[in-house]
């Protein structure tokens, strides 16, 4: 029997975190040398956003925690755990923490990526007025720019299509005007449409 099939049968084909059957699939808790049922769960499209910090960290969506702590799957425990620690500042979620128990090795591998150390606060590309840029967003320029390096000029009320993503800086996108791929300042941008 394939892996997905063993956890799909083993979760009821749900989220083995929040119990959604919505977009579920499997989810390899790392890190591990090889993958296999107790340290690969069924995860919903919600909750891995949520843990790869592609989305806002939804604290009453997280109260499900409360529940897959008792599972006896060791991914879903390790996760639990991680997440839970990231949600420490919320009471339920600091009690939650204190009544969990695992086994020394498997709290090694819940602390291994560190991600319990980090807070919830997720850094997604932002416009001026805080709506979150995906790639290939239209934008519209909210300030005139000088181009660097060129003599172009970029008026307030440029539209620029297709954008793309700076992926180690928020704060940054890519956008070509007038047939120049230049780097844009989010603080500069609104999402058109948004």
């Amino acid at each position: 029997m394939k892996l997905e099939d063993i956890l799909k049968q083993r979760s009821g084909n749900k989220c083995e975190l929040c119990q959604s059957d919505n977009n579920v699939k499997p989810y390899e808790v790392g890190p591990q040398d090889r993958y296999n049922e107790q340290n690969t769960i069924m995860m919903c499209a919600k909750c891995d956003a949520q843990i790869q910090k592609k989305e806002d960290i939804d604290s009453k969506h997280w109260s499900c925690l409360t529940t897959s702590m008792w599972s006896e799957v060791p991914g879903v425990q390790v996760t639990t755990w991680r997440m839970l620690n990231r949600l420490r500042n919320e009471s339920w979620a600091m009690e939650s923490i204190d009544m969990m128990y695992m086994d020394d090795d498997q709290l090694a591998w819940a602390k291994a990526t560190g991600d319990h150390d980090n807070d919830n606060n997720v850094d997604l590309h932002k416009d001026a007025n805080g709506a979150v840029l995906y790639t290939g967003d239209t934008i519209v320029l909210t300030k005139s720019l000088d181009v660097k390096g060129t003599s172009l000029n970029a008026k307030m009320g440029t539209v620029v299509k297709n954008i793309r993503l700076v992926p180690d800086n928020t704060e940054q996108i890519e956008g070509k005007i007038e047939g120049q791929t230049i780097v844009i300042l989010t603080k500069y941008v609104r999402k058109q449409g948004a």
